[in-house]
């Protein structure tokens, strides 16, 4: 009986140790039948899907995103997440703030801006904004509400990342929001 719970202690410390530690892999939650966005400084999930996302390749995407992932409706982009990589020289999460709603565009209202936890790093800050759509290059008609979140920061590296997630009215829920949210992981 002794050696039992000497065994069963000694399991339980071993997983301990090897389990879900703030920069373990696991820290980071994805539902399932989610896709991933995988970039060598973050990683972000994102429902998949015939009424999800699609991963842009490289050759779709911008050439400022690591990676970008869109959702469409009728032909028109509803949704879509990018990702980029040391968008600017910035040595706190503060500062690469400032540099990723430099890029939100003129006419947007910034909602806020506060600090966020994400797996790997306690250094982020999230700023939400919202703007009408120009109508133009795919996007939803002209004039419809867009909400916007970016979450930037800097990863192990101490490069900068932003994750931006631009959503029509209505196309992404917040339980969704919240789930790509929780679904980062920064390296």
């Amino acid at each position: 009986m002794r050696t039992r719970l000497l065994i069963a202690g000694l399991l339980a410390a071993a997983a301990a140790l090897t389990g879900c530690g703030k920069d373990d892999a696991g820290s980071a939650s994805v539902p399932d039948g989610w896709g991933t966005l995988s970039t060598k400084g973050v990683s972000v999930s994102y429902p998949a899907g015939p009424k999800g996302y699609v991963e842009q390749s490289a050759a779709e995407r911008s050439e400022y995103n690591a990676a970008a992932a869109v959702r469409e409706e009728s032909g028109r982009t509803v949704s879509i997440i990018t990702v980029q990589l040391d968008f600017t020289r910035a040595d706190s999460a503060e500062q690469a703030a400032i540099a990723a709603e430099a890029g939100i565009r003129m006419g947007a209202k910034v909602e806020g801006e506060k600090d966020v936890k994400l797996a790997g790093t306690d250094r982020a800050k999230r700023i939400d904004f919202t703007f009408d759509s120009t109508g133009e290059d795919g996007n939803p008609p002209k004039g419809t509400p867009i909400r916007g979140v970016i979450l930037t920061g800097l990863d192990s590296a101490d490069r900068t990342f932003a994750i931006r997630i631009d959503a029509a009215r209505g196309v992404l829920s917040s339980a969704d929001l919240r789930g790509i949210i929780d679904s980062v992981r920064v390296h």
